[in-house]
């Protein structure tokens, strides 16, 4: 269901265009269509929809923009066409189409007259409004292929669309002449598809149409007789907020029994409280109660725990893996080294490679350290060649 509502305003006309007047077509999906629509979001299905009824009734030169021309070049008619999707059950566009060009049918705008330099705008009391001038209706009809374009159907529905494989909109008027033709989906067509298609809409567009102008001439037939018409008709009968429904006859007798043997037959409740513990006079406490959870881990903290106690596991092992066998090369390369003594307390730097264990170490020690490790260096080699 789709609410159309049209107003119109004097404003400037376009510098290329300055005798003819400006058309304006809006849109909106509100969450009181769908739940899923977002209110001042621009989805990609608004600004498809918007583009294809800019197509449909702006590019098809359905209304003639000349005659919106009050002063050329200085006065024009601003015609904006606002949609407001009332409830989104599939196939907006082809209800979108519908419901603007019957509200363009049946807007009157106010009567002008011009006097020198001088626009005096007429109230509907002082003259009657006037309508606008449209030449033909165009009308989009949709269709849902399914299984790459072996079934076709129209005027898909919201679970039809979540399924379809490609959607086809064709808009057309009663004089068979194609406004605008649209494609969307995964799938290729073939010409007699296309054809096919065409002519279906056609028919539908030729009933559509012959339905709108009947409604527009007892709208104005009950106007002239002074009855009601427009949003007022539409209240009582809810036609605009909601579907019509036929109301059910609702049996209530026997209701007292019914529900007595539905409680006969239910299962006993599992839980059995027990009776009230007094522990202290003004104290009670009913049942045996259950343990604290507050502070206890849910099972998903409880896993991310537990993965991250096996890393540090793992790293701390891996440490002590490497540690051992830092000590162990240090140990093998200083066997044959003499112990030096010395009284510095500058630290021990060691270069780690990634992925190498450490080879060499290397002390900063003073120049006298240097020395002395020479001196014994060259005594221990004096003592093998005499030994030899």
């Amino acid at each position: 269901r789709v609410l159309a509502q049209v107003s119109c305003e004097l404003v400037p006309p376009k510098p290329n265009r300055p005798t003819e007047g400006i058309l304006f077509f809006n849109l909106e999906l509100s969450p009181m269509a769908a739940p899923g629509f977002e209110p001042g979001r621009q989805s990609e299905l608004l600004v498809k929809l918007n583009r294809l009824i800019e197509r449909c009734l702006r590019n098809s030169k359905c209304i003639d923009t000349e005659s919106l021309c009050v002063v050329a070049g200085e006065k024009v008619w601003q015609i904006r066409l606002d949609l407001h999707l009332l409830n989104h059950d599939g196939n907006i566009i082809d209800a979108a189409s519908i419901a603007g060009i019957v509200a363009l049918c049946h807007f009157r705008r106010p009567d002008v007259s011009v006097q020198g330099e001088e626009v005096t705008v007429y109230t509907p009391e002082e003259r009657d409004p006037v309508p606008l001038s449209i030449h033909h209706m165009p009308i989009c009809v949709s269709f849902a292929f399914f299984q790459q374009g072996t079934y076709l159907l129209v005027d898909p529905s919201e679970r039809e669309e979540r399924v379809m494989d490609g959607l086809l909109v064709i808009a057309m008027n009663k004089h068979r002449e194609i406004c605008t033709i649209q494609s969307s989906g995964g799938i290729m067509l073939v010409q007699d598809q296309v054809l096919r298609c065409s002519k279906i809409t056609a028919v539908k567009v030729a009933e559509i149409t012959e339905l709108i102008q009947k409604a527009l001439e007892n709208d104005q037939k009950v106007r002239k007789e002074g009855g009601k018409f427009g949003f007022a008709e539409s209240i009582p009968n809810q036609k605009i907020t909601a579907f019509k429904m036929e109301s059910a006859a609702v049996d209530t007798n026997n209701v007292e029994e019914q529900a007595e043997e539905i409680i006969t037959k239910a299962d006993p409740p599992s839980e059995v409280f027990a009776k009230p513990i007094l522990h202290t006079p003004g104290t009670a406490q009913i049942g045996e109660g259950i343990e604290n959870s507050w502070g206890d881990l849910e099972e998903s903290e409880r896993e991310e725990a537990a993965e991250e106690e096996g890393e540090s596991e793992a790293a701390a092992f891996e440490c002590r893996e490497m540690e051992t066998e830092d000590t162990s090369t240090m140990r093998e390369t200083k066997k044959d080294e003499p112990i030096v003594l010395s009284d510095s307390e500058e630290e021990e730097v060691v270069i780690l490679e990634p992925q190498e264990l450490p080879k060499k170490t290397r002390t900063q020690t003073s120049s006298k350290q240097e020395n002395t490790s020479k001196k014994a260096f060259n005594k221990r080699r004096k003592k093998k060649r005499a030994a030899r």
